[in-house]
């Protein structure tokens, strides 16, 4: 029974590390930088260790396996700064043992103070605790001679090399997965929430509890707005420095970065539209009801909207409809029935049979700024009629 529990346990085992290699995704890059990892240090020790038989061959490897980083970019830094650290600990470990003749627990007590505290400055980032890691070694084993110190120097430069050579030429990370997933799904549920807004203002009676849910989403919005600007320093930090950047074809995919710009007001704007219809429907002193066939109106307004949002996933890397010549005119077609409404709404504020209300202008004002971003996303109708 043992045996055939463990054997359940090794193949599901198995059947996960075969998912995670095939299938992309987070799983899999890290599958994948741990391989490289483990395949560098194994690679610097046969190097240093086993070829050359250097005195300090542990060093190489242990450089290389932890330099294989996320991005090329980050493995550069990394190795500089582990050597500078590196350099400083057994520089520093050395006149310990030399001002106390060799006393190892009073070098030790002398220079692991020193060390520790410039493992906090944060020029040298995480590779700062191997400032007295460096220093132990040293102290620990008694190698700090002048060809003991050439040699850790020699060592770590092998193992980092190694370590970045490893990282750049073989399957070099590039992160630009986040960047596309959330340029389809920031539309999308854009236009989701649009469309909701649209069938719920409609209703009688307006639901208040509704309302302030919809403003939630609306902020989720704008957090994703903050998670594809990580995404993005992300993504050109990975292309920094990797060899593989001009062979991908995904890295002409991702949106420029206006894009980000856009969708930033864009959603800032869907944000200020809702909190104001929730605070009409709170009935609040200094804001009244919508005036007889607003509400109407601006239903349509913003399931126009929303289309034009939603249309903008048909652009998306991967989309179906990306390449379908109808998709930029569907998106005109759309921008210009929001147009139409929002005239509309705009006369109810002219017109003197209807009662202008706080409400109202601040919703025109609202709805003005949300289409001319869309209008400025949409482009222009004839260029795009020009490229389909």
């Amino acid at each position: 029974m043992r045996w055939n529990a463990l054997t359940r346990e090794v193949s599901a085992l198995w059947q996960s590390a075969r998912r995670a290699v095939r299938t992309p995704g987070p799983e899999r890059d890290t599958t994948v930088q741990s391989l490289k990892a483990a395949g560098a240090g194994v690679l610097a020790w046969a190097v240093a260790g086993w070829w050359w038989s250097a005195p300090m061959a542990l060093l190489a490897p242990w450089t290389a396996l932890f330099l294989v980083q996320s991005t090329v970019y980050r493995s550069l830094r990394s190795a500089m700064q582990q050597i500078a650290v590196v350099m400083v600990g057994t520089l520093l470990a050395a006149g310990a043992a030399v001002l106390t003749g060799n006393n190892t627990l009073a070098a030790m007590a002398l220079v692991l103070p020193v060390t520790v505290l410039l493992s906090t400055y944060a020029r040298f980032g995480t590779q700062g605790m191997y400032a007295p890691t460096a220093a132990l070694f040293v102290l620990a084993y008694g190698t700090y001679s002048g060809y003991d110190i050439l040699h850790r120097l020699f060592e770590t430069a092998v193992g980092a090399v190694i370590g970045i050579a490893v990282n750049a030429l073989i399957l070099p990370p590039v992160h630009e997965r986040d960047v596309l997933h959330l340029r389809s799904r920031l539309p999308q549920e854009s236009g989701d929430l649009l469309h909701a807004v649209a069938d719920g203002i409609q209703e009688e009676p307006f639901d208040t509890k509704k309302a302030q849910g919809w403003y939630d989403r609306a902020q989720r919005l704008t957090d994703l707005v903050t998670d594809l600007r990580t995404a993005r320093r992300w993504s050109y930090e990975s292309h920094r420095f990797n060899p593989a950047r001009k062979l991908r074809r995904s890295v002409s995919r991702a949106p420029a970065s206006d894009w980000d710009f856009a969708w930033d007001r864009i959603t800032e704007h869907i944000r200020t539209t809702v909190r104001t219809l929730a605070e009409t429907g709170e009935d609040r002193p200094n804001l009244a009801d919508l005036p007889e066939g607003a509400s109407d109106i601006l239903a349509e307004l913003l399931r126009a909207a929303g289309d034009v949002c939603a249309l903008d996933v048909s652009d998306a890397p991967g989309s179906e409809r990306r390449d379908r010549p109808e998709t930029a005119q569907d998106r005109h077609s759309a921008l210009r029935t929001a147009q139409e409404a929002h005239q509309r709404l705009t006369h109810l504020l002219t017109d003197s049979r209807y009662r202008v209300t706080p409400a109202l202008g601040g919703l025109t004002a609202d709805t003005q700024r949300l289409l001319s971003d869309l209008t400025t996303l949409a482009g222009d109708p004839q260029t795009d009629s020009a490229e389909a």
